[in-house]
């Protein structure tokens, strides 16, 4: 049986359309993985996607896992509480075209309705624009976290794209 899913596509051009989030507990801070560990992504896909149909590297093998971490063009943070990690973004360098793709980007369960995701995908956003890039971009969907769409608008991106596909 398909299921009807409906995609977003959206964007934001410069880091002065950022709108920041309230400050958050200093007790969290959002560190680059490095050196890059392919277990925290892979983790972090696993824990996370399954409540939102990420399927698509779950056949992956380690060693997958290892070259797409490993590869030049991505970043992987996380978001700690002390030392408890809370969430995750990946950032993929388009450099050819002055652009960084959010990957993949969310909070494990315990860690929702606390107002974590602006300020994850704010960092996100910030993160991107220190890579001189012209254009930060990302895709959400129906499956997504009920709140994905509106933290993304909230936050100053724009839609540029919409498209319905079956699952």
């Amino acid at each position: 049986m398909s299921k009807k899913v409906e995609r977003n596509y959206l964007e934001i051009n410069s880091i002065e359309e950022l709108n920041e989030p309230d400050n958050l507990s200093p007790n969290f801070i959002v560190e680059l993985v490095e050196p890059d560990d392919f277990k925290l992504n892979k983790f972090f896909y696993k824990n996370i996607g399954k409540s939102h149909h990420w399927v698509d590297r779950l056949v992956w093998t380690d060693k997958q896992w290892m070259n797409y971490t490993s590869d030049r063009s991505v970043k992987t943070f996380v978001l700690k509480k002390k030392d408890d990690l809370a969430g995750y973004f990946e950032l993929i360098m388009h450099k050819d075209k002055k652009e960084v793709e959010i990957a993949y980007l969310g909070l494990l369960e315990e860690y929702h309705n606390q107002k974590l995701g602006s300020f994850l995908l704010s960092s996100a956003i910030r993160n991107s624009f220190k890579e001189k890039t012209n254009r930060v971009w990302v895709h959400t969907c129906s499956l997504d976290h009920k709140n994905a769409l509106k933290n993304y608008l909230s936050r100053g991106m724009k839609i540029f794209k919409k498209e319905t596909i079956s699952i």
